[in-house]
């Protein structure tokens, strides 16, 4: 994977052991030590381990479109199967023939959406919605969710009449306005502080959204706006049981675990084609954020 620091794979890899139990493998969970998306030590990993000659499948993540055709070659060439998980790459090598699981970038429009509804729960009329992310972390994936929470939000405020009277960035291309991913938190109380009036704000991923949390906490503005962000680590179930965070979107990563390694299973075993799983995205709030924090136990 392309992280292993920050705990969002927790789950993930807790899947792909139960899978393994029960069908009596190996599995062997590798990933990035850092605490953020880290999709250059992933491919020197994947480098290494397509050599060992003790691999009978292998599953990844693609966060960097483009990069991991060389890999797929290689264990191909060694016969072993590859299945992809968490991130999508739709332009991987033999696409087709590779088993996807993992979660459509536009169910970030459930956040967008819950977003539009917290404003008129809260009978907020006006002011700026912000949408911070960096698109220099080379994940198209994450891109495509501020995107789509974008185009959620500016349709549920269109829909209710209320467009004009908010003003919704997400920077030029509409994949968010750009935050040094090396310092988020500040990045977004400088954004917070410069804009004056913000009462939403959305963040795509486990780096921007607990940098988020801590803005809103920072600045002050805990229960005052909407606040909504992607996984849930640790520190986003921490954050919404404190209130600096409205609401998650979880990717159920038991299911991005459990599910490529059965794939690999079928595939290997009974010759079943690679077929791809659509993991969705589940809101999550301070109300239901206890018992999705017990269903992903470690």
């Amino acid at each position: 994977t392309h992280t292993a620091g920050n705990g969002f794979f927790d789950p993930v890899y807790v899947g792909a052991t139960v899978a393994g139990n029960l069908i009596g493998a190996k599995v062997l969970l590798l990933g990035s030590e850092s605490p953020t998306d880290d999709p250059a030590r992933e491919i020197e990993i994947l480098n290494q381990i397509v050599q060992d000659p003790t691999i009978d499948g292998l599953i990844m993540t693609t966060p960097q479109v483009g990069a991991y055709n060389d890999i797929v070659k290689a264990a191909e060439a060694k016969g072993i199967p590859v299945a992809t998980t968490n991130s999508f790459d739709g332009t991987i090598l033999n696409r087709s023939g590779i088993g996807h699981t993992g979660q459509d970038a536009s169910a970030a429009a459930i956040a967008g959406e819950a977003l539009v509804k917290c404003l008129a729960d809260k009978g907020i009329e006006k002011g700026s919605i912000v949408l911070p992310s960096s698109t220099a972390m080379g994940n198209i994936e994450v891109n495509n969710r501020v995107t789509s929470a974008f185009n959620a939000i500016v349709k549920g405020l269109k829909d209710a009449g209320k467009l004009d009277a908010f003003k919704v960035d997400a920077g030029p291309e509409n994949t968010g306005i750009d935050t040094n991913p090396n310092d988020p938190v500040n990045g977004i109380v400088t954004l917070f502080e410069s804009r004056g009036d913000v009462v939403g704000a959305f963040a795509g991923n486990n780096v921007f959204t607990p940098a988020l949390a801590k803005a809103v906490a920072q600045t002050g503005m805990t229960g005052k706006i909407c606040a909504y962000g992607f996984d849930l680590g640790p520190a986003q179930q921490d954050a919404m049981k404190s209130g600096d965070l409205t609401g998650a979107l979880g990717q159920q990563p038991f299911l991005q675990g459990f599910w490529p390694v059965m794939q690999l299973y079928l595939e290997i075993d009974r010759g079943i084609a690679a077929a791809n799983l659509d993991t969705r995205a589940q809101l999550v709030t301070k109300e239901t954020v206890e018992d999705v924090g017990k269903r992903f136990e470690n």
